[in-house]
């Protein structure tokens, strides 16, 4: 095994057979990448050796086969691991990882793009013209209009996010979706208000309108609108998300291919999904490797939605992935359908002490990123 933290802030892990196949996984939780490889190092001692291709029995001995199981670092080194096994299947079989878990239900996959900073002032009319005048041809995109909060906000803030949205939706061309990102920086209080105040106001979907595992909240908020709430990038496993799914809580889950468990275990989990009829959009801020993992996902299963990236992969595969008319195409190339360009990979190898943002409130306390 070889891992790689590369630039801006991912771990790239090769797994090489053998025989010389090699299968790439993205393992890795933003700001904990140094610890995440360690657990990978721990899981490989039992790895080396092993026939990569009985990858349930792999994934069973890995999640439950210490006293203490779950929790972020565990469940994405472990969802690395799985996706580069996957590559290494579908390498040795010739054929795509979707094809290996039912086939295709698609052609092709709808992705969303995503604006980095707060729509708010000056930046509204900015984001509003480049949404418009997207080459890539999105019909979707994601924004997080929430500054950091107080637990309970004066109403000046909400009145300007209110507005911010109103105008931001306004400008926008309606055959393209707005959703909007509340990062879990609202108390169920502040949401609930802030939601009923842009109740009017065409959103595609709320996401993370609380912390996550508040299912009572998350519950109670999709009672009192009609907006689709969206829940679940930081979940992990099918034991977490059974609540959700089971107490239909929200509209949408939003499992991520590098947390989760990996690629068959996000499958299950929407396979829950899919009985409460709740649709899934992967959550992927991540590298190309985790975006290729997400999109042998979103080929084969039924409820998906829309996919989030952060890149198409020009920074570090041979082949980009290539929108057009805001969707890619089911990919066809055996295992999860790339090339990684390892001259790039080394190129952009880093230190991987990259760090989570820390916010702050006008009294100086802790505010949630």
């Amino acid at each position: 095994m070889e891992m790689f933290h590369v630039k801006p802030r991912w771990l790239f892990l090769k797994i090489t057979c053998d025989d010389g196949t090699v299968g790439w996984g993205e393992p890795v939780v933003e700001g904990r990448a140094q610890t995440v490889e360690t657990a990978v190092k721990e899981i490989a001692r039992y790895l080396i050796g092993q026939d990569p291709r009985d990858i349930e029995k792999h994934w069973q001995i890995i999640y439950r086969g210490n006293f203490y199981r779950n929790g972020p670092i565990l469940t994405s080194a472990l969802s690395g691991v799985e996706q580069a096994l996957w590559d290494i299947l579908g390498k040795h079989l010739n054929v795509p990882v979707w094809r290996l878990l039912g086939g295709k239900v698609r052609d092709r996959i709808r992705m969303y793009g995503w604006l980095s900073l707060e729509p708010t002032g000056d930046y509204i009319d900015m984001y509003a013209k480049s949404i418009n005048e997207n080459v890539e041809g999105f019909t979707a995109y994601k924004t997080c209009p929430i500054p950091p909060m107080q637990m309970i906000e004066q109403p000046d803030v909400l009145h300007a996010i209110r507005d911010n949205i109103t105008l931001l939706r306004d400008k926008v061309d309606k055959k393209i979706d707005v959703a909007l990102d509340f990062h879990g920086r609202c108390t169920p209080a502040m949401s609930r208000r802030l939601i009923h105040m842009i109740e009017d106001v065409d959103i595609m979907f709320i996401e993370e309108p609380v912390l996550p595992g508040d299912v009572a909240a998350l519950k109670q908020l999709s009672s009192s609108t009609s907006i689709p709430i969206a829940a679940g990038e930081r979940l992990f496993t099918r034991w977490q998300f059974n609540d959700l799914i089971e107490q239909q809580a929200v509209a949408i889950i939003q499992p991520d291919i590098s947390h989760c468990g990996g690629i068959f275990e996000a499958r299950k989990i929407a396979s829950m999904a899919e009985a409460r009829n709740i649709a899934v959009a992967p959550h992927c801020p991540l590298g190309p490797i985790a975006l290729a993992a997400s999109l042998q996902f979103a080929s084969c299963t039924p409820n998906f939605l829309c996919q989030e990236h952060l890149t198409l992969g020009h920074d570090y595969l041979k082949v980009p992935f290539q929108v057009k008319e805001g969707y890619v195409d089911v990919p066809y190339l055996p295992g999860l359908g790339i090339e990684v360009d390892e001259e790039k990979v080394r190129a952009g190898i880093f230190s991987g002490d990259w760090s989570t943002p820390q916010f702050r409130l006008k009294d100086g306390s802790f505010a949630e990123w």
